[in-house]
């Protein structure tokens, strides 16, 4: 009996590493860069590390599909390197010796890629995942809302307007008055001017009273007497 359970075992452990090999079918290669995300704090790949990756997987396994009821113990590493590189497939629990297909591990993955980059405090660019496309980071709203910013802008081009308006009406208002100023400057030049002729000073007409000259009136009274 200890005999035929020893032989099941050996060809389990045996179809186990047929199943977890490089390129190997539903296998995924996995890559990481601790050292350059983390630098100092950098901590060694061990074995609690390996079964804090196989125990996330089966996590997202379980939460991709209810129908799942994967084990850490369906997920199997291989080919671990010291530069942090292995490869990993997730077994049947079923079956335990068929492999669940790589499109149903990659949509696991994928969901909850976040929740396993932040286990390991990596990124997607130093936890790779060499077959699954990165996911991609969710939009960044605005910590402003869009309509108060096209409020503001129109508030400032009405602003702008009503400034222009303004200085635009006290340029023409003062327009106006230096060109009245100089009209009446003009003016006030054409009433009062100063003349000489035969050498008599004559005094200044104004055109509009009717000034008159005192020379030429004084003639006027003696050749009216006469």
């Amino acid at each position: 009996m200890l005999r035929v359970l020893l032989i099941s075992l050996s060809v389990v452990a045996i179809a186990r590493a047929e199943l977890c090999k490089p390129d190997a079918q539903n296998a995924f290669k996995v890559r990481l860069s601790i050292k350059t995300a983390l630098g100092d704090n950098a901590y060694a790949w061990d074995a609690n590390e390996e079964y804090l990756f196989k125990a996330m997987v089966a996590f997202s396994m379980r939460r991709y599909s209810s129908k799942r009821t994967t084990q850490i113990s369906n997920v199997l590493l291989c080919n671990v390197t010291g530069r942090v590189s292995f490869w990993f497939v997730v077994t049947d629990s079923s079956k335990n010796v068929t492999t669940v297909p790589g499109s149903e591990i990659e949509a696991a993955i994928r969901m909850n890629r976040n929740r396993i980059n932040s286990a390991f405090l990596l990124s997607d660019k130093t936890l790779q995942f060499l077959k699954i496309t990165s996911t991609l980071s969710p939009p960044v709203e605005p910590s402003t809302p869009a309509w108060l910013i096209v409020f503001g802008v129109v508030l400032c081009l009405i602003v702008a307007g009503i400034i222009f308006l303004v200085v635009g009406g006290i340029r023409q208002h003062k327009k106006k008055n230096k060109e009245s100023a100089e009209r009446e400057s003009l003016e006030e030049k054409d009433e009062v001017t100063v003349t000489a002729e035969n050498g008599i000073a004559c005094e200044s007409l104004d055109l509009k009273a009717g000034h008159i000259n005192g020379v030429f009136a004084a003639d006027d009274e003696r050749f009216t007497s006469l």
